[in-house]
């Protein structure tokens, strides 16, 4: 007697796998109907309870976002739904961290870009009481103590990162890196302090100069220049290095021709970002530079004006009528941010223009 074996079953093609696979997604539109569903419903709550927006935009964020789960859940299965609730929540929490970035932007170039004319570049305050008068005098101070700042850091702080990553070695390294840690979490207020301080033992009090900014400027600033530093030296290849020694290059001149070359892409964005980090400063400013309404521009005698400073005290004191002093305010602090945002353009460029090419 001949006993037949049954068929065996096959598994199913790649593509009646995939076809099986995507029977259960939903399409885009119907997440989109499910969450506008949930929004409907939480204008409905919102207006029973008294409308307003931010408890509507709650309400509909998070309603709009059951119901998607829901929807899925149902169709989709177990797993598809908690991707698409977690995707919901990421997304909600990055809009949530960019509406006061938005709004503080919205604001300021509201109510900003109104004096942001010819004049605001030209004039200063001195002699002036009233309507017009500009920031020429406060511009050019904060791009004199940001490059004396520069001057100060970035030598100390490349030289301190290529001394931590390819010289220093056991207790003294450690040392050193706690020290930049410590600094980096200094309060600015409290470099101010030290810069006013250490002129005071030297001036006497009352001293009040553009170097002082500078020099208290600098305890934020190196701490920043040389951990970004730090971290790019190290991305270097050591291949690149023991190739140079192999071919007898001394180790100081392996540093200067390979090491830096290779890096010098990294290097120019960590201190283009550092003096981004230092130039909207106000509290450092504040205690050793001062303010003045006239030009200075020898960082060496006597007050000087500077942007953050300048928008603090028209906001402060702004005298009688207060309006025109306000609307300089709102513009300085415009002035500020286009040169930030300018600055971390450039650290981007930087980036991308001086990245070492590789061949495909």
């Amino acid at each position: 007697m001949t006993t037949q074996t049954p068929p065996r079953a096959t598994g199913a093609s790649p593509a009646t796998r995939e076809t099986q696979r995507s029977e259960g997604t939903l399409p885009t539109w119907a997440l989109v109907a499910a969450f506008a569903a949930g929004a409907a419903l939480a204008a409905v709550l919102s207006v029973l309870t008294g409308f307003n927006i931010v408890l509507f935009v709650i309400y509909a964020v998070v309603l709009g976002t059951l119901a998607v789960y829901l929807l899925s859940r149902v169709k989709e299965g177990r797993r598809s739904s908690t991707d698409r609730l977690v995707t919901a929540v990421v997304t909600t929490a990055f809009g949530i961290a960019m509406v006061p970035l938005v709004a503080l932007v919205w604001e300021v170039v509201g109510r900003g870009i109104e004096r942001l004319d010819p004049e605001f570049f030209q004039a200063s305050l001195q002699g002036l009481i009233g309507e017009g008068g500009g920031a020429y005098h406060a511009i050019f101070g904060t791009l004199i103590i940001t490059v004396l700042t520069a001057l100060i850091s970035v030598p100390i702080g490349l030289m301190t990162a290529i001394y931590l990553v390819e010289y220093a070695q056991g207790r003294l390294k450690r040392l050193i890196t706690f020290f930049v840690d410590v600094m980096t979490g200094i309060p600015s207020i409290v470099a101010g302090l030290f810069a006013y301080a250490l002129f005071v033992l030297i001036f006497g009090p009352g001293i009040r100069l553009g170097i002082m900014g500078a020099i208290a400027l600098s305890v934020l600033m190196i701490p920043v220049v040389v951990r970004s530093a730090e971290e790019v030296l190290k991305l270097v290849p050591n291949e690149l290095r023991e190739a140079a020694y192999a071919l007898g290059v001394p180790k100081w001149r392996t540093i200067l021709k390979v090491v830096i070359p290779t890096a010098i892409a990294g290097l120019g964005t960590g201190v283009t970002l550092a003096i981004a980090r230092v130039v909207g400063e106000t509290a450092p400013l504040l205690v050793t530079v001062g303010i003045t309404n006239a030009t200075n521009f020898n960082p060496f005698d006597g007050r000087m004006a500077t942007l953050p400073v300048y928008a603090y005290y028209q906001l402060t004191q702004p005298g009688v009528p207060p309006e025109y002093a306000i609307d300089r305010a709102w513009t300085a602090a415009l002035l500020l941010i286009i040169l930030v945002m300018g600055l971390n353009v450039v650290a981007r460029l930087i980036s991308r223009m001086f990245a070492p090419k590789t061949s495909r």
